[in-house]
C-alpha cells in the first residue's frame, strides 16, 4: 500500500519533471520550429482554437461555429475540448500572445506535456519511489514516441485527453487506499472529467480498462466488494461532470457520416509484432499498414521510450524472474493486455489500434520503475541495454530492417549505454548514479527525434499568417469551395509556396471569420456533410461538386436555398458555376477562381413563397428586420400578413437536432430542409421577435448532471471540513 510522503519534495520534483519536459521540447523547437505543426493541427485544430478564443472574447460559449457548416458543431466534434476548463483556459491564454501559427501549436502542446509529466510524476511518487525514478517515469510518459510523433504534433485530442490519464490513475489509487478518509472518493472525479472532456474516445477506453484493472486487482487483494465503491463513485462523479461532452458525442454521431462507415475490421496502423525491436532501436524498419491499407516500410519512432525502460525490464526478468513477476504481476498483466490491444485489428468508430501506445508506454515505464525500485542493480541494466542495442543492430543487418537512420542512431545509443556503464562503475557509491536513468532516457529520446523525423508520413501545409485576413474573399458571403484532395495537391511535398488564401482548405476559413460550407470534421454530423459527401478533411465529392455547380447554382437551386452566394473553384477543377448570368468572376489567383452572385449577399434569414420539400404548399412573404445572427442563436423581428397562408422562414446556418424557436412566448416547431438548414413556419398574422436558439436535449441533461455532481462534490468538501474541525 502507499504511504503519505512529504509534499514539498513532491511539489519541487513535479515542477522539475514538468520543466525538464519543457526544456526537451524547446530543444526540439530549436532544431525544427515546425515540429508541433502538422496536418490536422493545421487544417483543423488551430483554426478552431482561434475561433474558440474569439468566441470567449465575444462573451459566447463556443458550442457552434458560424464559419463552417461541415464543422459547425464544435461541441459534437468532441476533439476540440469545448467542455474542458483546462483546454479553454490554455487557448484563451495562448491567444493573448502574438504568436505565429507554429508557435501557438507548440505552446498548446507543451503546456499539456508539462501537465502530463507532473501527473506521471505524482502517480509513481505515491508509490514511495525516489524523485529521480519519478522524473524518469514522467519523461517516458510525456516524451514517448507516440505522444511526440502524433499526439503533440497532429492529433491534439489524443494529447488533450491522455494528459489526464496518469492523474486519473493517481486519483483512482488514492480512492482505493483504505488508509485514507471516507472522502477519498473525491480524488478521481476532477481528473476523469478533464480526461473525458479532453476530446479523444480512445483515451476514454483506456480509462475504462484502467478502472476495470484496478477494480479486479482490489477485489482479489481485499476480497471485499465494498473496497472499490469509493473508486466507482469518484469515476461516476467524473463522468457526471463531463456529461455534456460525451452526451454531445453520442447524440451527434447518430446519423452522421461517421456512423455510416463500414464496421469491418480496420488493419491500418496496428503495431506489427515484427516492429517490437523498435522499443530498443527506433530505426528498426518493417512494414506497417498505413492509411492507404498498404504495407509500407516504417521506422518505429512511435515505440521510442528512452532505452532504459525496456532494458531495465528485460534485465530484471533475467536477474530474478520469479521475484519480479511476483512483485509486479498486476502491472505485467496490464502491460500485456495493452500491448495485445495495440496489435489487434479494430472495428467501427475506433480505428488505428496503435493509438493504445501511450498507455503501453506509461504502463511499461511504471513496470521499469518498479524493478529499479526493488533493487535491480543499475550496472546490470546498463549491460543489458548495451547488449540489446548491439543485438538489435546485428539483427537489423541480418534481416535488412536497419532502415535509413540506423547508422547514426545506433552509434549514439551505443555511446550512451557505454557512458551509462562507466558511470555505474566509477560512481557506484555516489548519489548521482540514481539520476542515470533520467539522463540516459532524456538523451536517448532526444537523439531519436533528432535522427528520425517526428513527422511520420502525414502532410504538412505551408499556411501563412495572411490566412488571418479574409482577402480576397468577402466575410458577408457564404462560400462553397471545390478543390481536389488537399493532401495530394497542396501539401509541401507537392507545393512549396504558401497556399490556402483563396481555397481555404479544411477549416482554415475559420481563422479569418469567413463563412464556408467546407470544414474538417471526423464526425461529419451536419446534414450537408452527408448530402455533399464531404471527406474528413473538407473536400466535396467531385461528382457532387460538378452537379452542384452545373445544376444547383441557379437563383432557385439548392445552393441558393442554403444561402451560398460565393463559389471558389480550384485551378485543378475546370468547372464554372451555371448559369453564367447568375455568377461573375471577381477574383482569379494562382490557386483558383472566385465567383460571386451578381446580386447582393443573401440575408441570413429569408422568407420564401415555396420550397421543393413541400411541393403542394404556398406561403406569403413575411417582413423581416433587425436580424441578429449570433453564434448559438438567431433573433429577428417578424411580421406576417394577415390571411389564410403562413410564412416560411429559412436560416442560412447548418441544421442540428436541438434547435428551438420562440415567437414572443409562443413556441414554434423547427424543421429542416433535407437536414441541411433550419426551417420555421410562422402562422398568418403573427408578428413580434422570433428567436431560434440551439438548446439540445443533451446540453440540458448534461448540464444538469454536471451541476448535480458539482453540488455533491461541494457538499462533500463542506462535510469533510466540518468533520476535520
Amino acid at each position: 500500500m502507499k504511504n503519505r510522503v512529504n509534499q514539498w519534495p513532491n511539489l519541487i520534483g513535479a515542477l522539475s519533471a514538468g520543466l525538464l519536459v519543457v526544456a526537451f521540447c524547446l530543444i526540439l523547437l530549436w532544431h525544427n520550429p515546425l515540429v508541433f505543426w502538422n496536418d490536422d493541427y493545421e487544417l483543423s485544430i488551430l483554426p478552431v482554437f482561434a475561433d474558440m478564443a474569439r468566441s470567449w472574447s465575444q462573451g459566447d460559449w463556443p458550442i457552434l461555429s458560424p464559419y463552417s457548416w461541415v464543422c459547425g458543431n464544435l461541441a459534437g466534434e468532441f476533439q476540440y475540448g469545448v467542455f474542458s476548463v483546462f483546454v479553454n483556459a490554455v487557448v484563451i491564454v495562448v491567444w493573448k500572445f502574438p504568436f505565429t501559427f507554429p508557435q501557438q501549436a507548440a505552446a498548446v502542446s507543451i503546456t499539456h506535456l508539462f501537465a502530463l509529466a507532473i501527473g506521471a510524476f505524482l502517480l509513481v511518487r505515491d508509490r514511495q519511489f525516489s524523485i529521480p525514478l519519478s522524473i524518469f517515469v514522467a519523461l517516458v510518459a510525456s516524451l514517448n514516441g507516440w505522444i511526440i510523433c502524433w499526439g503533440a504534433s497532429d492529433w491534439f485530442g489524443a494529447l488533450g485527453a491522455f494528459t489526464w490519464l496518469p492523474w486519473a490513475w493517481w486519483g483512482a489509487e488514492r480512492a482505493l487506499d483504505l488508509r485514507r478518509t471516507k472522502w477519498r472518493f473525491l480524488w478521481p472525479a476532477p481528473f476523469v472529467y478533464l480526461l473525458v472532456t479532453g476530446g479523444f474516445p480512445y483515451t476514454v477506453l483506456m480509462l475504462l480498462l484502467l478502472i476495470a484493472w484496478l477494480s479486479i486487482k482490489s477485489l482479489v487483494q481485499t476480497r471485499n466488494i465494498f473496497s472499490i465503491l469509493p473508486l466507482l463513485l469518484g469515476v461516476a462523479l467524473g463522468f457526471g461532470l463531463s456529461a455534456p461532452a460525451w452526451l454531445a458525442l453520442l447524440d451527434l454521431v447518430q446519423g452522421s457520416a461517421r456512423e455510416l462507415q463500414s464496421a469491418a475490421a480496420h488493419w491500418q496502423w496496428r503495431v506489427p509484432p515484427a516492429a517490437l525491436p523498435g522499443l530498443i532501436l527506433q530505426s528498426w524498419t518493417v512494414n506497417w499498414t498505413d492509411f492507404s491499407s498498404r504495407g509500407r516500410p516504417h521506422a518505429a519512432a512511435e515505440l521510442a521510450c528512452g532505452l532504459v525502460v525496456p532494458s531495465a525490464l528485460v534485465a530484471a526478468l533475467i536477474w530474478r524472474p520469479r521475484l519480479v513477476v511476483r512483485h509486479i504481476k498486476w502491472e505485467l498483466i496490464l502491460l500485456l493486455v495493452v500491448l495485445l490491444l495495440c496489435m489487434t485489428p479494430t472495428a467501427g468508430l475506433f480505428r488505428w489500434s496503435f493509438r493504445w501506445l501511450p498507455f503501453f508506454h506509461l504502463a511499461l515505464a511504471v513496470c521499469a520503475a518498479e524493478v529499479l525500485h526493488t533493487g535491480l542493480p543499475s550496472k546490470l541494466a546498463a549491460i543489458t541495454a548495451l547488449v540489446l542495442v548491439a543485438l538489435t543492430g546485428i539483427a537489423g543487418l541480418i534481416f535488412h530492417t536497419t532502415g535509413s537512420y540506423a547508422l547514426q542512431l545506433s552509434w549514439i545509443l551505443i555511446g550512451l549505454t557505454l557512458g551509462w556503464l562507466c558511470f555505474e562503475l566509477l560512481l557506484r557509491s555516489s548519489e548521482f548514479r540514481w539520476w542515470a536513468p533520467v539522463a540516459i532516457t532524456f538523451c536517448a529520446l532526444l537523439a531519436t527525434y533528432l535522427c528520425i523525423p517526428t513527422n511520420c508520413g502525414v502532410p504538412r501545409y505551408n499556411f501563412s499568417q495572411a490566412l488571418l485576413k479574409p482577402a480576397p474573399l468577402d466575410p458577408q458571403r457564404l462560400y462553397l469551395s471545390v478543390y481536389p484532395w488537399a493532401e495530394l495537391t497542396y501539401a509541401t511535398i507537392n507545393e512549396q509556396q504558401a497556399v490556402g488564401q483563396t481555397l481555404r482548405p479544411g477549416s482554415t476559413s475559420v481563422w479569418s471569420g469567413l463563412r464556408f460550407i467546407n470544414g474538417y470534421s471526423p464526425i461529419r454530423a451536419a446534414g450537408v456533410a452527408r448530402e455533399f459527401a464531404t471527406s474528413i478533411h473538407g473536400e466535396i465529392n467531385p461528382e457532387i461538386g460538378s452537379n452542384l455547380l452545373n445544376h444547383q447554382a441557379s437563383r432557385n437551386g439548392e445552393l441558393a436555398l442554403m444561402g451560398v452566394d460565393g463559389i471558389v473553384v480550384a485551378r485543378e477543377v475546370s468547372i464554372t458555376p451555371q448559369p453564367g448570368s447568375e455568377w461573375e468572376l471577381v477574383v482569379s489567383t494562382d490557386e483558383g477562381n472566385v465567383f460571386h452572385r451578381r446580386t447582393a449577399p443573401f440575408s441570413r434569414v429569408r422568407s420564401v413563397i415555396s420550397i421543393d420539400s413541400r411541393p403542394n404548399e404556398q406561403f406569403v412573404l413575411a417582413t423581416i428586420s433587425r436580424i441578429n445572427d449570433s453564434r448559438n442563436f438567431v433573433s429577428a423581428d417578424i411580421d406576417v400578413p394577415a390571411g389564410d397562408r403562413p410564412a416560411l422562414l429559412t436560416f442560412s446556418r447548418p441544421y442540428f437536432r436541438g434547435y428551438q424557436a420562440w415567437l414572443g412566448d409562443r413556441k414554434l416547431p423547427v424543421t429542416s430542409y433535407r437536414g441541411l438548414f433550419p426551417v420555421i413556419e410562422i402562422p398568418a398574422g403573427a408578428h413580434g421577435q422570433l428567436a431560434l436558439i440551439y438548446r439540445p436535449v443533451w446540453l440540458i441533461r448534461g448540464s444538469a448532471a454536471a451541476v448535480v455532481c458539482v453540488l455533491v462534490i461541494l457538499l462533500a468538501f463542506v462535510l469533510r471540513g466540518r468533520t476535520t474541525n
